[in-house]
């Protein structure tokens, strides 16, 4: 019995010291993340906030641009994204979400964890203002408790810069169409919302508005229309065929092109990869054909159905002489 007891002691003996080691470096690591928390609290304490406000649908994210510009204000909280100049810096779109609910808790940093992202991003950019937009004094609240910034020192309402005829036009085009503005350009989210965007169909009216002398609200190139994934309205899909027709009247423009041989369209996430063999005419630089195609087709998918085009590999099947008749792919034959 002497002899175990001589044993365990020198066990128990370290085993207290590891446990007091241990929680040494639990109430340092617990000190430290306070501190780093304190620090956190200060900065973003020295953040003014201006509050934008006005119910949904009634034009803000439109108007977000020209009010942040007269106010001289560099950055601005919409619906989740922390926006600098033309840039979207942190977080991502509430409109992105697969429901409404859903989107109302993204929009109010109700997660934690996007709440600490959008927190450390504010303290890494520490802008001097930031403007937020809400549909209510109570949602701005409660985004600056998610966000531990003070309380708004200024108040905008949507009434103070439009009329009520722009915000009821506003209103109509939600209910009707489905429509949600985003302060950025299209690049900065085209990988979020690929063929989500409601852009193309009103490219129509803008052209005729700049042909009237009519100036949009903001400049085109700083804002982007999309449908979100939970609009009533549903979504829309292209079929292969349609895609590859669309592929063929493109090329149609490209000189060089006599025809495409083959298709295959890839959906990915971020968008769609597209894959064409051609048939080019004989006598053209084929190098400098394939690029004009790949670029023709690349922008104008994108242009006409705001689908993001990852990728397009081109391939040169064959060629033909500018007198022979071009031949459909099935009829090919293997030599």
């Amino acid at each position: 019995m002497a002899e175990k007891s001589e044993r365990t002691g020198p066990l128990k003996t370290l085993g207290r010291i590891a446990g007091a080691v241990n929680r040494s470096y639990s109430e340092r690591s617990t000190a430290v993340i306070d501190k780093d928390r304190d620090n956190l609290r200060d900065i973003l304490a020295g953040i003014a906030v201006v509050a934008f406000i006005g119910p949904s649908g009634t034009g803000k994210s439109t108007r977000a641009i020209a009010v942040a510009r007269k106010y001289k204000i560099a950055y601005l909280i919409d619906d989740g994204l922390l926006i600098h100049g033309s840039r979207i810096v942190a977080g991502s779109s509430a409109k992105r979400a697969k429901s409404k609910l859903e989107s109302v808790r993204q929009a109010l940093f109700a997660d934690e964890t996007r709440a600490a992202v959008m927190r450390r991003a504010l303290a890494d950019h520490h802008p001097t203002t930031l403007m937020i937009l809400g549909t209510s004094d109570g949602m701005l609240e409660k985004i600056c408790q998610s966000l531990w910034l003070n309380p708004p020192s200024m108040l905008i309402r949507i009434e103070d810069v439009s009329s009520d005829e722009e915000m009821r036009q506003a209103k109509q085009t939600r209910m009707s169409e489905g429509k949600h503005t985003i302060p950025v350009p299209s690049m900065e989210i085209k990988h979020e919302f690929s063929g989500y965007f409601a852009d193309p169909i009103s490219r129509l009216r803008r052209r005729l508005d700049r042909d009237r002398g009519v100036a949009p609200v903001v400049p085109d190139s700083e804002r982007t229309v999309v449908r979100p994934t939970f609009s009533s309205l549903g979504s829309y899909s292209i079929s292969d065929e349609a895609m590859r027709q669309m592929c063929e009247l493109i090329l149609r423009r490209v000189r060089g092109v006599a025809g495409l041989a083959n298709f295959t369209a890839v959906n990915e996430i971020a968008g769609v990869v597209i894959n064409m063999d051609l048939t080019l005419y004989y006598g053209h630089n084929a190098q400098q054909v394939l690029r004009d195609a790949q670029l023709r087709v690349s922008s104008q998918v994108e242009e006409y159905t705001s689908i993001n085009v990852i990728a397009v590999n081109v391939k040169a099947r064959r060629l033909i002489h500018a007198s022979q008749p071009i031949r459909p792919a099935a009829q090919e034959v293997k030599t």
